[in-house]
């Protein structure tokens, strides 16, 4: 993991529970972070990226909630074709 630049960085003094830091500190030990500044921001980064996914889930769900019927037909249709053009792809294999 590249080393985030000092310049783009600010200085906070906080204090953690014993298992943070633990936690913290075997992302450091695993190499994922060099510091334990880096391993805070990859589980910020980490969090981040699930939050995004839950709401994309959630703003997914309320589209096709509010589909009228014919919409509704017309993305049915869609999927199916898709489904029947992909039928002889590899995704394991593709580049």
């Amino acid at each position: 993991m590249a080393t985030t630049a000092r310049i783009n960085r600010q200085k906070i003094s906080t204090t953690i529970a014993p298992g943070t830091l633990a936690y913290l500190q075997e992302i450091v030990d695993r190499g994922e972070g060099a510091t334990l500044a880096e391993a805070i921001d990859l589980v910020i980064r980490r969090l981040r990226a699930v939050e995004n996914r839950e709401r994309l889930e959630l703003e997914t769900a309320a589209y096709f909630d509010h589909m009228s019927p014919e919409e509704s037909a017309e993305e049915e249709k869609l999927a199916a074709a898709l489904s029947q053009s992909a039928r002889g792809i590899d995704f394991d294999r593709e580049p």
